[in-house]
């Protein structure tokens, strides 16, 4: 299926939808300024290109009782395919981790953790020291979260903020300059 070009109300819906995922399709199709069949049906093409990728609650760590949050450095013994995937098996089966990235630089890995305390954090180190590819870890505690989106940061047409232009023509000019 080729990928549709996005548009500046796709890039409107998808702003809107990022921060409000449970908004009606009456109140997107008005704040779009489309009439609801229209919105549904850009809405639908959008969920099926894999433009969004599901709608989901996002929860108070600390009123679920997951009150420590750390990043965890990690280099590993190796670097051959066995060892990678081995430690990306174990990194799959740790529910304290909500999310890995595969760095460049010194370090291979940076884990994103959220436990219920010091003792959780303790077990859960156990856990990576333990999983026979790791040669070295480093934590670092979260003492204040000073911002934390999961809205990418799309061109919208009502936002006060400069965005960079999407696209150019050959001549360097803007698409519609008639410099």
């Amino acid at each position: 299926m080729a990928k549709h070009h996005l548009d500046d109300i796709d890039l409107r819906m998808l702003e809107i939808l990022q921060r409000e995922g449970r908004i009606s399709n009456a109140e997107l199709a008005e704040r779009v300024h489309l009439s609801p069949a229209p919105c549904l049906r850009r809405l639908q093409r959008l969920e099926a290109e894999g433009f969004i990728e599901r709608y989901q609650a996002r929860l108070d760590p600390r009123k679920v009782g997951l009150g420590l949050q750390a990043f965890v450095r990690v280099q590993l013994e190796k670097h051959d395919a066995k060892t990678v995937e081995k430690f990306s098996q174990h990194v799959m089966r740790w529910s304290e981790v909500v999310a890995c990235f595969a760095l460049t630089g010194d370090l291979d890995y940076l884990l994103h953790v959220y436990v219920a305390d010091l003792d959780d954090f303790a077990r859960f180190m156990n856990k990576v020291l333990n999983a026979g590819t790791v040669a070295d870890i480093n934590s670092s505690f979260v003492l204040n979260t000073v911002k934390q989106v999961s809205a990418l940061p799309l061109a919208s047409p009502d936002t006060d903020e400069e965005k960079p232009k999407r696209r150019a023509s050959r001549n360097g000019r803007s698409p519609g300059s008639d410099s």
